[in-house]
Formats: structure tokens, C-alpha cells, sequence
């Protein structure tokens, strides 16, 4: 009897293990297709003119395509090309930038006991808090006033102060940095920033993935402080010229071009993602808070 209760019992175990698998197997698929679905769609509008767009929705790609890319290529208003480059230049700029001084300053944090430590963390806590449209104003002025303004500047050397990732830094070497293998560095004569560059960044290659990622999203889709600081057409970023393709006359208005433009816009996006993407699930996973 105890044999065969033990036999039903891991049957049912199995069957019921079986149907939570598929049950959260299909709450995965349905939230891929749920995510993935605004994309594609995307895709299908930027193969349609613009007549075919108003009709109404549809799944079916169109021809359209090519004539599409051309168009917007080509637009005389915009310089697409132009604001992709300035764009990239930018959101690169800042995800090195953003990492590497973030990574710097959560080493400094964690490595070093100094009197002021815990009121430096909490100070860069409490800037995290502040949204960056409350500063606006005064930043826009204080630029004017440098004659900062058509500039990258501004755009690209605040995101040395990035409290967030200095945050996530910091929390991930908590995790995965052991203080013996910086005391042994420095018995073995290694400099601070020797041991920062050569020994604690290599360790940190996942957690820095992951906020390049972010960083170079986040910085790619800036449109409030770059359509504030920037007036000259060849400087304009990408969200910029969305903004400006979307709000031109609607007699010449061609959606199929801002939707393909739109796509144009995104793929730097997918790109860099696809090459940094190997190390984005162990980054997350390792930078997380020991329980």
C-alpha cells in the first residue's frame, strides 16, 4: 500500500508539475508575442504608403518598403544620416562615459573607509531622486550663459554623474569583489587605478554590459534637454528630427516615411543590444543584491 500511495503520489506530483510548467510556459510566450508584437507591427506600417496607412490596420507587409526608405533617405527637410551619426556619437560617448566613472566611483565607495563614506552615499541616493526635468531650467540657463548651447557638451559630460548606475555598481561588487584581492594587489605594488583598470573592470564586464545597454538606450531616445540645447540642423539628434518629420504640414505629411524612419531609428538600438546581450542576463542576475 505504501508503495503504490507513494507511486500516486509522484504521478500527481508530476502532473501537477507539468501544468505549472505549461501554464507559465504560456504566460512567456504570450508576453514575448505581447512585447515583440509593437515591433513588428512597426515593420509591416513601414512597408505601406501613406494612402494604405490611413485605410486602416492590417498584418500583411506591403511594397512599399523600399520606396519608404528612399524617401525618408532622401527627405530634404531632415538629414537623416546626419542626425543617426550624431546620435551614435552621443549615446556611445555617453555609455563609456556613464559606465566607466559610475564603475570608478562604486569601487572608491566600496574599497576605501573615510569619515564622510556613508554621507557620500546617501548624498548620491538622494540626487537619484531628483528628476531631471526639475533641474532643467537652471541647466539650460547655466548653458546659455557658458554659450554652451548647439554644443555636445552638455549633452554628453552630465552623465559622468550617474547615480543610478553607480548604484547598480555598486551593488554588484558587493557581490562578486573580494577586499583580499585588492589588499593583494597592493602588497604586489599595484597602483589604484592600475588595480581599478586591469583587475576590477575585467570582473565587471557583465554588470557593465548591462548599463551600456541602458545608457546608450536611454541617451539614444533623449529628446527634452538636446531639443532645449539644440537649434542647428547638422547637430539635431534622431528623436529631434522625429519630432520635427511628425510635425510638418499635414498636406506633405507621409506616414509611411515617419514610420520608416522610426525603424531606421531603432535598429542602432537592436544592434548594439544584439552585441551586448550575452552578458545582460548574468549581469543582472550577479549584480543582485545577495539575500
Amino acid at each position: 500500500m505504501n508503495r503504490s500511495d507513494n507511486t500516486k503520489s509522484s504521478r500527481k506530483g508530476h502532473i501537477q508539475l507539468t501544468i505549472t510548467r505549461i501554464v507559465v510556459y504560456a504566460i512567456l510566450i504570450f508576453l514575448a508575442v505581447l512585447c515583440l508584437f509593437s515591433f513588428y507591427l512597426l515593420i509591416i506600417n513601414a512597408t505601406r504608403s501613406n494612402a494604405q496607412l490611413q485605410m486602416g490596420f492590417t498584418l500583411a507587409p506591403n511594397t512599399n518598403f523600399w520606396t519608404n526608405l528612399k524617401n525618408a533617405w532622401n527627405d530634404s527637410s531632415i538629414n537623416i544620416p546626419r542626425g543617426m551619426l550624431n546620435s551614435l556619437f552621443i549615446s556611445a560617448l555617453t555609455a563609456v562615459l556613464t559606465t566607466y566613472f559610475s564603475a570608478l566611483t562604486a569601487y572608491g565607495i566600496h574599497v576605501y573607509n573615510f569619515k564622510l563614506k556613508r554621507p557620500a552615499f546617501v548624498f548620491i541616493m538622494a540626487v537619484m531622486m531628483i528628476p531631471s526635468q526639475v533641474s532643467a531650467v537652471g541647466f539650460v540657463q547655466m548653458m546659455n550663459k557658458f554659450h554652451l548651447t548647439d554644443n555636445y557638451l552638455p549633452l554628453i559630460l552630465p552623465s559622468i554623474a550617474a547615480p543610478v548606475v553607480f548604484f547598480y555598481m555598486k551593488q554588484y561588487l558587493e557581490s562578486v569583489l573580494p577586499m583580499e584581492m585588492i589588499e593583494a594587489a597592493r602588497i604586489d605594488g599595484s597602483g589604484e587605478f592600475r588595480t581599478f583598470n586591469f583587475i576590477v573592470l575585467p570582473i565587471m564586464k557583465p554588470a557593465i554590459a548591462v548599463q551600456m545597454i541602458f545608457s546608450f538606450v536611454s541617451s539614444w531616445n533623449n529628446y527634452f534637454i538636446p531639443a532645449l540645447l539644440i537649434n542647428k540642423d547638422e547637430l539635431k539628434t534622431v528623436p529631434i528630427m522625429i519630432a520635427q518629420l511628425r510635425s510638418a504640414d499635414y498636406s506633405k505629411f507621409d506616414m509611411g516615411k515617419v514610420y520608416m524612419f522610426i525603424l531606421l531609428a531603432i535598429l542602432p538600438v537592436v544592434v548594439v543590444y544584439i552585441i551586448l546581450s550575452r552578458s545582460i542576463i548574468r549581469g543582472v542576475t550577479e549584480g543582485s543584491v545577495k539575500g
